[in-house]
């Protein structure tokens, strides 16, 4: 049988798993590979319609019985930051923002790493080497950019 490439992206559909957020629920998600030539367009169309990616595969949660996963876009230009953030803002002041290309590090493996154990110690993410790190910043087809956030001060040597 003869296959033939298909302009449209195919969708599928995990099997149940339990949920890493809820205790005693289960997840399901709906997914596509993002590849080829169209794949930027394709993550832009996604994204808008609630679909997240890692590497190259576009998700959004598909549970039977549970809808407590919520997509959020904020419209940069409309947002209005509440007086609680603020505060955040104004107590984080000291931070500086530097945007790279997508390029692993070691420094953000042992920050992933830590955040992995912290939040996420049962979930499919858990047992990431620094190689599958590696692949997820770099395995792409679509434009990534990594901003690496830093405190300003006079211990850090950044001003």
């Amino acid at each position: 049988m003869t296959q033939h490439p298909t302009q449209s992206p195919q969708f599928f559909l995990t099997a149940p798993s339990p949920c890493p957020y809820l205790e005693g629920q289960f997840e399901r998600k709906v997914f596509t590979h993002l590849v080829g030539d169209k794949a930027p367009e394709m993550n832009d169309l996604l994204t808008q319609g609630g679909f997240r990616r890692s590497q190259n595969i576009a998700y959004r949660p598909a549970c039977e019985s549970c809808r407590a996963c919520v997509s959020v876009r904020i419209l940069a230009q409309e947002f209005d930051p509440s007086r609680n953030m603020r505060r955040v803002i104004q107590h984080n002041a000291d931070l500086v923002g530097a945007m790279h290309d997508a390029q692993p590090s070691t420094e953000q493996y042992s920050l992933f790493r830590s955040y992995l154990d912290a939040r996420h110690r049962r979930g499919g993410m858990s047992d990431m080497t620094v190689l599958d790190y590696a692949m997820m910043v770099e395995d792409t087809h679509v434009d990534t950019k990594i901003i690496e956030y830093r405190r300003r001060g006079p211990d850090t040597f950044i001003t």
